[in-house]
């Protein structure tokens, strides 16, 4: 939820996405084969932002251990809430702005790689809406899931976890585009208090994860 909210105020107010780097990607390609150089900066500037936030964020899991998740969210929180410092000390330069929020959203990325075994990404959800419909055919199939943890765990069931995460995606992106219009950077202190709360009462989460890996 936090990703589709924070994607959606960089593209209502950069027009640029700060997390899904496939619209980025596509952006910065076919604005660079117009010759519009200029403009593909936006959309290039965050995607070698993200990979070096996800770069930082794989680095932290290496060397942080049980705290690794409380770390995550506590720099993402930073993050976001400098994008609220950058805009009220009226440093408007929308490069620093998109560079230093698709930083967080790399960042972010790397706190939850997987739902049990199942594979999840927390800032884009086309991989998502696949995993969706292949585990959606095997389930009409009634294929056997070969890493199941138990007679739970289900082609459908893991469809439907994977749903909630792109309805969390949409719900966040919804909520971003109804207060972004009224409140402006503002609207990015709500992601900073939930990321701010995670990190400050994740420890039980963050060592659990620690030890599955």
């Amino acid at each position: 939820m936090i990703a589709g909210f924070v994607d959606a105020y960089g593209i209502i107010t950069y027009s640029t996405y700060v997390s899904f780097m496939s619209g980025n990607t596509t952006q910065t390609g076919y604005k660079v084969g117009q010759d519009a150089l200029s403009a593909a900066a936006p959309s290039a500037l965050a995607i070698l932002f993200f990979v070096g936030g996800s770069f930082v964020g794989t680095l932290l899991g290496q060397f942080a251990g049980r705290q690794t998740r409380r770390l995550v969210f506590g720099v993402v929180a930073v993050g976001l809430a400098a994008v609220i410092g950058l805009m009220q000390q009226r440093f408007l330069s929308a490069g620093v702005h998109i560079a230093t929020a698709a930083f967080s959203m790399g960042v972010m990325n790397t706190a939850l790689s997987h739902a049990g075994t199942q594979s999840v990404s927390l800032t884009f959800v086309t991989g998502t809406l696949s995993r969706v419909g292949t585990h959606l055919a095997l389930a009409f199939r009634r294929a056997s899931l070969p890493d199941a943890q138990g007679l739970w765990d289900t082609h459908l069931r893991r469809a439907l976890v994977l749903a909630g995460v792109w309805a969390g995606f949409l719900a966040g992106a919804f909520l971003s585009g109804a207060a972004t219009p009224r409140f402006g950077a503002w609207v990015l202190l709500c992601p900073v208090l939930i990321l701010s709360a995670m990190a400050a009462f994740d420890r039980i989460a963050g060592a659990a994860v620690s030890s599955k890996t």
